[in-house]
């Protein structure tokens, strides 16, 4: 927490896109936050909502450090916000807090992987089609 600043977002407010450079990463304190896919000829297709005590941003730690998805904040938000950089120096000089670290957002990384996959078989797969495993 000593290299966090507390931030804020008005509704409505993109926080990032997918593409851009991913140098930074939040802890939300209060509100929700919207992450979405660009889906081609369609509006963004939102794939989980996020709220207070959910980490925002994870692409900050898998080189090239691209986001992989977008987020808008979906009411006012405040947020503890994290400077990559100088987390992952952090880390590069305490393999205890990398390690611990790495493992919270693998665990990050496989909810939303599996929120997106069960967006995208709501929006996209055959009406029945089944349930995910």
């Amino acid at each position: 927490m000593s290299l966090a600043r507390e931030v804020s977002f008005a509704t409505g407010e993109r926080i990032f896109n997918e593409g851009g450079k991913a140098d930074r990463f939040w802890i939300i304190h209060t509100g929700t936050v919207a992450l979405d896919l660009h889906v081609p000829g369609r509006q963004a297709a939102v794939i989980e909502t996020l709220g207070a005590g959910r980490l925002l941003g994870w692409s900050w730690l898998v080189p090239p450090y691209h986001w992989h998805l977008g987020a808008e904040a979906g009411s006012p938000v405040r947020a503890y916000e994290f400077d990559a950089a100088a987390v992952r120096e952090m880390c590069a000089k305490d393999s205890g807090l990398d390690h611990e670290l790495c493992t919270y957002v693998a665990g990050v990384l496989a909810r939303r992987l599996r929120s997106a996959r069960v967006r995208l078989l709501d929006l996209y797969a055959p009406h029945g089609a089944g349930e995910v495993p």
